[in-house]
Parts: C-alpha cells; structure tokens; sequence
C-alpha cells in the first residue's frame, strides 16, 4: 500500500513524496484512516516504528480547512521532553511546507513573552510539555476551550517522569467532544487506567507486543566489577574494541553520573557530548545537533534521550548503567536499528543489576547472551603480577584487610545469644584465671600457699545442682564478681583481688 491510499490530501501526498518515502509504516497504515474519519485512536507500537508521521499526517489533512484564533489552539499535542516537542515541530515544519500553519512550541528554557507574543497570533498546532503548558493557561494567556484534537504522546514515558496528573488536569480543560489520539509503546496498568476514563471507543491500533525489542539490535551483555572505575575502564575499552562503530549513545541512570563518565571519556582521548535534564536548552540542544550531524561521535546522556527522538543512524548503544525499570531498556535500545537499519545494544552489567537483567529479559521475551572473550578488568598485585577479580574476593574474605574485620563482628551479632554469653563467659574467665596467676607469682610464698589452701577448702557449684532461691552468694556466670565482694573476703596479705600490674615492684630512685 502507498501513501495515496490513506485519504491523505494532495499538499501532504507531495510533501511526503518529497521526503522520498512511498511506503507507510504498519503503524501509519493502520492509524491514518481511523484519524481521518475523527475516531480515537489508541496506538501501541516498539519506538522508532513512525508514530510521528502517523499523527502528523493527518493532522495536516483535518488542518487545510478552519482558521486559528487569538490564544486558542485548535490542535495540542503533548509530548514528555523538550527534545520530543522539538522534533515534532521539525515534523510539521518538513511535512507542512506548502501549507500557511501557525506552529508553536511550549516548552521550558524559552521566555515566556516570546511564547506568549505566537499564542496571541492564533495557533493551528500547539506544541508543549505539561507543565509550560499548565503555567500558561494558569496565568489566563492559554484558552483549551477551541482544542479540536488532542495527541498524548509517548505516555508510558510520561508516567515516569510523573506528569499523569497534570495530563488527567490537561483532559479535563479540553472540550469533551474533542478527538484524542493516544500513543505508547507500552501498556502498564496506571496507562490503561487513562485510556479507559479519556477515551471514547477507540480504536487499537497494535503493530507490535508491548516492550518488545526490535529484531534489528543486536543484544550483549557484559559482566563488570562493583566499582564505577572498574565499568568506566571497561567501557573505554568497548569502545574502543567495538565493530563497525560510527556513532553511539552510552545512557546513565543518573544525572551526576553523566557528568563523570562524560568527564573521564574526554579526560582519555575520546570526542563526546553530554545530555541530562539540568542542563539548559540551549546546551542540550547544541550537543544534540552536533551529535546529529555527526560532529560528535559519542553522546553521554540520560534517560532524556531514551524516548522518541529520531536519529536514525545510532550504529551502538551502551547502556552504562542497567535500568532500574525493564520499560526504559526497550526504548534506550530502540534509538539503534531503525529504519530497518542494524545495531547493537552492550549493557555493562555488574552483580548488582542481576535482578534488573532477570526482568528486563522477562519483559522483552528473549535471553540476552553474555559477550564472548575476556571482559575482567584485572588489578596488579604487590609483585606486580595480576590476579583475577576473584583471587581478590577471596583475600578480602580471609580478614587481610581492616574492613572485612567488622564484617565478621556483624556475622556474630547473628549468632544466638547464648552462645555469644558462653563465649564471653569463657573469655573474662580465662583473662582473670591468667590475672591471679601472674599476681600469685608475685606473692610472698607463704602467703600464695594460704590462697591456695583457701580455693582448696571452698566448695564448688555444680551448674545440674539446683540453684537455691537465696542465690546472692552465687556469683553471676558471665560477670566476674563485683569488686567489693571481692575486697570483703580477701585475707590479710592476699592480694589475689588486686590487678596485675598494681603488684610490680618499684624501684626507689638512686640516692633515696
């Protein structure tokens, strides 16, 4: 099937024969009739399948009739990240060329004046985030009474990054006869909650399983070490050892830990560009241009760029750090092998991320093999020979270090505490026994034989004899006796009760 089979008008037919493309997608092919006849539509498919287009098409179509009007849109379409809503603009820009459309973009990093001087001219397609779109119609600059149709892209990106509430307020400004287009590449619960209050017998349009790979990605798993200059180590060397390597995106999970592995990567030799959520528009627009055009091979980014943004000839993705969720790993790899292109997907995986790997391959259906050859990063011993990782391990179990010490006092505070009271019994026991020797061979001879006679002539307690029910002259086992009783019994010239070192002569100074 071509483009002309869909209904699409003759403006758009020639702006989509221009780009060179003449076979739709199955996920256009499916949902451009459903859009033109104004039906809901629910759209699931893997990332990089051409959502977009889908949309964007027919929404050119419905837009060749009707005028805008001041600060009332009549099309909005949301979009989770700055870098989406600026891609589909580009859209609209490339596929509506030869059409008089008022487009706006509302995102943050952007003056407000400016936003509100194109609002004020009246607006065909407005273009947003949640929350500089809430802000806007919050300070009375916005009308969503004249909204027409409503596209909630990339939803199941949006629950993530916690904008469902400020969709569900979005929802409710819009008019209710509007049309809604909904599209997302996974279903979780919260997801088909939305769909089932905001939509209107829509129809599902499914081109692929929810949270599938793409066949195209080539998949590998590499084990790594627990400590971060361990994986930064291994993963210069991936790179560096990598086929066929034209450009590639190396995800973390978190923000700071963009900034170091961008840091160490230009820090060793290697051109590489940065990409988070707290970095300003401008940079984070710059470094994706540049990564676009080629001008920077490597792109060190956050989740930020793990959603729909269409750089279609990624070679490589390195996933630095193992996602916490299953969900973000099928999108970060999906930004490699589109278009029908090949690509490959490495994850660095350390022993902690063995969970998130059992679900990530649960979610997606498929085992994901570990790579062959050698990946252990090795370390230089005292000789200056290399030991294994797990010669290290074993070492560090033996107590050859300080720390390992304390980990074998938190292994005895799980022992029961009997046992614990024996040993300590045992122990004080044997301190004191060792006290009395050293003081009895201080002791003059006669006196050390009248305490000898004396244990001699007391009586034991036997511990299987009962104990009777005044047992304050028993001592207590497992506490020496208190010191004054001590005192109390001790005969004249018995120093037994006194510490060692208390009976060491003294010598008196020369001349004294």
């Amino acid at each position: 099937m071509s483009f002309s089979n869909l209904g699409l008008s003759e403006k758009v037919l020639a702006a989509v024969a221009a780009t060179g493309y003449t076979t739709p997608t199955p996920i256009q092919e499916q949902a451009i009739p459903h859009v033109l006849a104004r039906k809901d539509v629910l759209g699931i498919a893997q990332t990089g399948t051409g959502k977009t287009a889908a949309f964007v098409l027919p929404m050119l179509t419905i837009l060749e009739k009707g005028r805008a009007r001041a600060r009332m849109p009549r099309t909005l379409i949301l979009e989770p990240t700055r870098e989406l809503a600026a891609q589909v603009k580009e859209n609209f820009d490339r596929y509506g060329a030869g059409q008089k459309l008022n487009v706006a973009l509302l995102i943050g990093g952007v003056s407000f004046g400016d936003q509100d001087a194109k609002l004020t001219r009246g607006v065909d397609v407005l273009i947003a985030t949640p929350g500089r779109l809430l802000d806007h119609t919050e300070r009375g600059g916005l009308l969503l009474t004249g909204v027409e149709l409503l596209v909630i892209d990339e939803a199941d990106r949006m629950l993530d990054m916690g904008f469902i509430p400020d969709i569900e307020r979005v929802c409710k400004l819009v008019p209710f006869t509007r049309q809604t287009l909904f599209f997302t590449a996974t279903m979780p619960p919260e997801i088909r909650r939305i769909t089932e209050t905001f939509l209107h017998n829509p129809q599902k349009v499914e081109v692929s399983k929810p949270a599938t790979a793409a066949v195209t990605v080539t998949q590998v798993q590499v084990p790594a070490g627990r400590e971060a200059h361990e994986k930064r180590e291994l993963l210069r060397r991936l790179l560096r050892e990598a086929k066929d390597l034209k450009n590639a995106i190396i995800f973390c999970n978190r923000k700071r830990e963009v900034a170091v592995v961008h840091k160490s990567l230009q820090k060793h030799g290697f051109s590489v560009g940065a990409l988070h959520g707290d970095m300003d528009q401008s940079a984070r627009t710059a470094a994706l241009e540049q990564f676009r055009k080629g001008e920077l091979p490597l792109l060190v980014a956050s989740d930020v760029a793990a959603r729909g943004l269409d750089i279609p000839e990624v070679s490589h993705v390195f996933n630095f750090d193992v996602p916490h969720h299953a969900d973000d790993y099928v999108h970060r790899i999906g930004r490699t092998g589109r278009a029908g292109r090949t690509g490959t997907a490495i994850s660095i995986v350390t022993p902690l991320d063995q969970k998130s790997m059992v679900a990530i391959e649960k979610l997606i259906g498929q085992s994901i093999p570990r790579a062959e050859g050698d990946y252990e990063i090795q370390a230089e011993s005292s000789d200056g020979t290399e030991r294994p990782r797990e010669a290290r391990g074993r070492e560090r179990s033996r107590g050859g270090r300080g720390k390992p010490q304390r980990g074998r006092d938190r292994e005895r505070s799980h022992e029961p505490r009997e046992a614990r009271g024996e040993a300590r019994h045992s122990s004080e026991t044997r301190h004191a026994s060792e006290a009395r020797h050293a003081s009895d061979a201080r002791q003059p001879s006669e006196a050390r034989h009248r305490s000898d006679d004396k244990r001699k002539a007391e009586p034991r307690h036997d511990a299987r004899q009962p104990v009777p029910a005044n047992n304050s002259h028993v001592p207590s086992i497992g506490r020496p006796e208190p010191r004054r009783h001590r005192e109390a019994d001790a005969e004249p010239g018995d120093h037994s009760h006194l510490p060692a070192f208390l009976l060491r002569p003294v010598r008196s100074p020369a001349g004294a």
